[in-house]
């Protein structure tokens, strides 16, 4: 599948979000492809310096909003939906996969693994 010109960084993004659903650049610049802790593996504006140039490409969607009954975190994958009291979260800037970002991230996660 031609695409555009990706870096190791962006693949990476590709596949955790592909892998845990839809996350924040704060989450995944600690918990970058299921990576365990609270310090930084990755700089939070390398992260979303990256996602923005993925969002151009149209591979990923940015959601501004309350994202209910959908899978929120990398932090417990086992847990992802958001319990009763989701109305009193603060509301985050989430990514996600477009379609074509699926396709490929697919297509990477046996390249990166």
């Amino acid at each position: 599948m031609p695409g555009p010109e990706l870096s190791q960084l962006q693949k990476q993004l590709l596949v955790h979000l592909a892998k845990f659903g839809p996350d924040t650049p704060w989450l995944i610049s600690r918990r970058l492809l299921g990576a365990s802790g609270w310090s930084k593996k990755v700089d939070e504006a390398l992260v979303e310096s990256s996602l923005l140039a993925l969002q151009s490409a149209g591979l990923v969607d940015r959601h501004n909003k309350k994202l209910k009954m959908m899978p929120t975190s990398s932090i417990k994958p086992w847990m992802k939906l958001k319990q009763k009291n989701r109305d009193n979260r603060p509301r985050g800037i989430y990514y996600t996969l477009t379609r074509k970002g699926r396709l490929l991230a697919s297509e990477l996660k046996h390249e990166l693994y």
